[in-house]
């Protein structure tokens, strides 16, 4: 790898700046001091420093939050914080949320810098199922609530949908909160069916993610790094 290129991947310096560092004599490449950009790196073996700080490359990360509520999922900077600012890690910025939540939604979050292991999570072919719990702003009693888990059984049309929703679990907890099981991630698709069955979602909360559940003692704002188990499970 180019110096200049391993400078910029390890560090919060763009190549420019990295080129620059290296002009004003701050890099040194096992031990000797070097300014040309193309120099080589042996990314396995080789000892870079800069201004005496070893560096080294970030590997693949995966990582478990729980999302509090107004905090965005997007990598633009808006009216909300970002759920990478919660993040205290190098080259935080290239984590992605592997799903999104909307701004008003809590709950499990994955993030990570492996595309292949997100894709694999939420790949409509993988059915991976997510499990929310929607507070209702109307109760649902009985012979209603049947009607609603039989809907959700065979797949509801949502507005503007061409087709059904895939089959889903509804189960009701009480009269006004439900935890409804997905296997799709269709735009605010919770939200969406819960409108289709005559009714107004108040506040979601993810509850897991395949076999991932949010565990009861990270506290909102809060983030783990997931095991490698977990990981293997997609």
């Amino acid at each position: 790898m180019r110096l200049d290129r391993f400078l910029s991947e390890t560090t919060p310096l763009t190549r420019s700046l990295a080129k620059r560092a290296l002009k004003n004599g701050e890099v040194t490449l096992n031990g000797e001091l070097i300014k040309q950009a193309a120099t080589q790196v042996n990314t396995e073996s080789d000892d870079v420093k800069l201004n005496g700080e070893t560096l080294s490359l970030v590997g693949l990360r995966y990582l478990m939050m729980h999302k509090p509520v107004d905090v965005e999922c997007t990598a633009r900077r808006g009216l909300y914080p970002r759920v990478i600012d919660l993040i205290d890690l190098p080259k935080v910025e290239r984590l992605q949320p592997v799903g999104r939540l909307d701004v008003d939604t809590t709950g499990l979050l994955l993030l990570t810098d492996d595309g292949q292991w997100s894709h694999r999570v939420t790949s409509p072919r993988h059915r991976c199922a997510k499990v929310y719990v929607a507070d209702l702003a109307e109760p649902v009693e009985d012979q209603a609530a049947q009607w609603a888990i039989d809907q959700v059984a065979e797949g509801i049309m949502l507005d503007g949908e061409e087709t059904p929703t895939q089959p889903a679990v509804l189960r009701f907890i009480t009269p006004y909160q439900a935890e409804l099981t997905i296997t799709e991630g269709r735009y605010h698709q919770v939200k969406r069916m819960f409108a289709a069955l005559g009714n107004h979602v108040s506040s979601l909360h993810r509850r897991s993610i395949g076999d991932i559940v949010l565990p009861d003692n990270l506290a909102p704002g809060e983030w783990r790094e997931l095991t490698p188990e977990e990981i293997a499970g997609f």
